[in-house]
C-alpha cells in the first residue's frame, strides 16, 4: 500500500498525486494508493492518516509525502517502521508557516483553507529531529526549490538515498520521470 500525502494548501488533485494515482492505475495497483485529502490540522491530519493505514504491516506500507506532506511522512515513518519517499520536503515547517496563519483557499480549488495559529505547536509536536534509519527513506530535492532549501533537505535525510535534481523547481515540474525510481522504492515493480 501507498498512501501520498500532499503539501500544504495542496490536494489529491496535485500534479505529483496524479501522476502516481495514474501510474498505479497503469500497473493495475489502483486499489494499492491512497491520496486523502488532508485537513489543515496537523494533528486531526495525522489522525486521518493513522486510520488509513491502520493494520497495514510496515514492510507493506509506503508513504510519499511532498512538502509539508513530506515532513508528515517522515513523522509516520519512524512511527510505523515504513519506508518514505520524501518529495522537497519541509524540514521545520512551524517556522515557514507562521506567515500564513489565516484563512485562504486552498491550490486546486475555491473550498477555504484556515490555518490557525495553535497549528503550529501541532507542526512541533510531529518534529523528527533526527531519522532513526536512513535506509528506509528516499529524498528527491531539487537545487531550484523558490519555496524551501535543498541544502536543509540533504542535511536532514543524511545517509538515506537522495536524488538531489539540479534546477527544477518546488512542484518537481518534470516529477513523471521520476515516477517509476519512486514506485521501485516503493517495492512497486514498473512493468511497461
Amino acid at each position: 500500500m501507498i498512501l501520498y500525502l500532499h503539501g500544504f494548501r495542496s490536494s489529491p488533485q496535485s500534479m505529483k498525486a496524479r501522476v502516481v494515482g495514474e501510474r498505479m492505475a497503469a500497473l493495475g495497483l489502483a486499489d494499492q494508493v491512497v491520496s486523502p485529502q488532508l485537513p489543515a490540522s496537523p494533528k486531526l491530519a495525522m489522525e486521518l492518516a493513522l486510520s488509513l493505514i491502520e493494520g497495514v504491516p510496515a514492510d507493506q506500507l509506503s508513504i510519499i509525502g511532498s512538502s509539508l506532506g513530506g515532513y508528515y511522512a517522515t513523522w509516520l515513518a519512524e512511527r510505523t517502521g515504513c519506508r518514505a519517499v520524501l518529495l522537497n520536503p519541509a524540514i521545520v515547517p512551524r517556522v515557514n508557516l507562521d506567515q500564513h496563519v489565516g484563512v485562504t483557499t486552498q491550490f486546486h480549488s475555491d473550498e477555504p483553507f484556515e490555518f490557525k495559529r495553535e497549528y503550529i505547536s501541532e507542526l512541533h509536536a510531529l518534529e523528527v529531529p533526527k531519522i532513526s534509519k536512513p535506509e528506509r527513506y528516499f529524498l528527491i530535492a531539487a537545487t531550484g526549490d523558490e519555496v524551501l532549501d535543498y541544502r536543509d533537505m540533504v542535511a536532514h535525510y543524511q545517509g538515506a538515498r537522495q536524488h538531489v535534481i539540479d534546477g527544477s523547481d518546488h512542484a518537481i515540474s518534470e516529477f513523471a520521470q521520476y515516477v517509476d525510481e519512486i514506485l521501485a522504492f516503493c517495492g512497486v515493480e514498473a512493468r511497461a
